[in-house]
This record gives structure tokens, sequence and C-alpha cells, in this order.
């Protein structure tokens, strides 16, 4: 893959949400609150719990089919940042050696259990937050943090961290074409030539930045950025957040995932 592919990509969940599909369309407020309830209830899981978090797999699937987003594109972002969900739990079931029953003369480390549970969690909050920005934009998101109480100057800087990304990648990917056009042919991929053009980013990023500061204040910048935008929460929004919450509730605090197992076994066994 280019560097100029690699840009493109950067911005292409942005990109994706400016459809005009029921999820895009939810007030982004609903949207945050839904999805930091979900992210909570499935932390709250103890870290043995394997079989109970698959159900919550449904409003994932659920978000990326009305939302029209490409399963390939939320995979590959989860894998990339996959190891360290690895690096974390891979350990466990040496350092966790506790015999569990699985099946009759079938035990494994609890280790293992709670290595897959970690993954699972990873899995579905990494996903599900990637689809929040897919279907809200994240600058949406900031405004709704904003206005949900979040202090300005927290989202300015969420906003201008967000920002500066494309204006580093923009940055980047002119040296690259520099060093292309001046290699004639040779890669010019040492270490050497690496440390340079680092150098030369950092610098140029900063002088960037101070440009940009300046002509904020010279605009009548005051730590806070308004929006134009109003967002007016609708029935079909409370019905969505309603049927969330019954549905958190529900595979939550009830055994869902053991009654299934156990009706499935009676019924085949």
């Amino acid at each position: 893959m280019t560097f100029d592919e690699q840009y493109y990509n950067i911005g292409y969940l942005d990109r994706l949400s400016y459809q005009e599909t029921f999820v895009h369309r939810l007030d982004p407020r609903i949207k945050l609150v839904v999805t930091l309830l979900f992210l909570f209830t499935v932390i709250s899981f103890p870290k043995y719990e394997v079989a109970a978090l698959f159900p919550f797999f449904l409003f994932p699937v659920v978000l990326l089919t009305t939302g029209e987003i490409p399963l390939g594109l939320i995979l590959r972002k989860v894998v990339i940042v996959s190891p360290f969900a690895i690096f974390i739990g891979i350990f466990n079931p040496l350092l966790d050696s506790t015999q569990v029953a699985v099946l009759p003369g079938l035990t494994l480390a609890a280790g293992w259990f709670s290595f897959a549970s970690i993954l699972l969690k990873f899995i579905l909050t990494v996903s599900t937050a990637l689809l929040l920005v897919a279907t809200t934009s994240f600058p949406t998101v900031c405004h709704a943090l904003r206005q949900l109480g979040m202090p300005s100057i927290f989202v300015s800087q969420l906003l201008f961290l967000y920002r500066y990304i494309f204006v580093l990648a923009e940055e980047a990917m002119r040296i690259v074409r520099a060093r292309d056009m001046r290699s004639f042919g040779r890669n010019g991929k040492d270490i050497k030539v690496f440390i340079r053009i680092a150098g030369v980013l950092f610098l140029r990023t900063v002088e960037r930045a101070e440009r940009i500061y300046y002509a904020m204040l010279a605009r009548g910048f005051q730590g806070d950025i308004p929006t134009c935008k109003r967002y007016h929460i609708t029935m079909r929004d409370i019905v969505f957040a309603g049927l969330v919450a019954v549905y958190l509730f529900i595979f939550r605090f009830y055994p869902v995932s053991e009654i299934l197992g156990r009706f499935f076994q009676e019924l085949f066994l």
C-alpha cells in the first residue's frame, strides 16, 4: 500500500459518516450515550465470563448493517490494534493455571477463559467505537460531548488532535514525495533517510502549529470551537435508546446464553 493510499484511509471513517441511513440520522448525543452504556456494560462482566459476551455482538452487527459500513474496514482496523489486547492477556494461561472443567473429561486452565474474555471485550469495545465514528464523524462526537457537559478545553483539544493528524499526514506525504522525486530510482529507505525525514517533519509541524494558533487568535479564538448545527432529540432517538437499554439490561442481568445452551442441549441430546 502506497503512502497516498494510507493517507486516504486515515479519513475514510469520517467520509462514511456523511451517508444518509437510519443510524446516521440519529441524534449524536443519543448515539454517544448508548455507545458509552454499551461499553460500560461489556467491561462490567467478570474476567472469566466468555459465553455471556457473545450476544453483545448483535449491537455492532446492527450498526454495521443499518449504517452500511464495510465489514472489512472495521475488521482491518481492529486487527491493527489487536496486538495490545493479545499482549495483555497472552500470559494469563501461565499465571492462572487453575483447571476448569469444560466438557466431561476435558479441562482447561482458567487463564484461557480470562484471555478469551479480554479478546472478546476488546473486539466489542473497539469495533463499537469505530462504528460510532463511522456513523457520526469524530468532530460531531466532540460537539456531542460538549453539549453533554464536557469542558470546552477538553473538547477543543480532541478536535485539534484529530485535525492535526491530517495535517501531520499531509506534511509527511509531501516530504515522502519529495524524497521519491530526488532518489532517481534508488530506494532511499535506509535508516538515515528516515531520521532526516522525522526531523524535518517535526520542524514543519511545529511551525505549522504556531501559524495555525496565531491565525486562530487573530480570528477571535477564546478556547471554544462553536458549531452552527443544532440537534433535536426526536421520538425515533428515544425509541432507539430505549430498545438498546432494554437489550443491554436483559443480556447483562439474565443468563440468556446459559438458558439457550440448556434448551439446545435438551433439544438435540
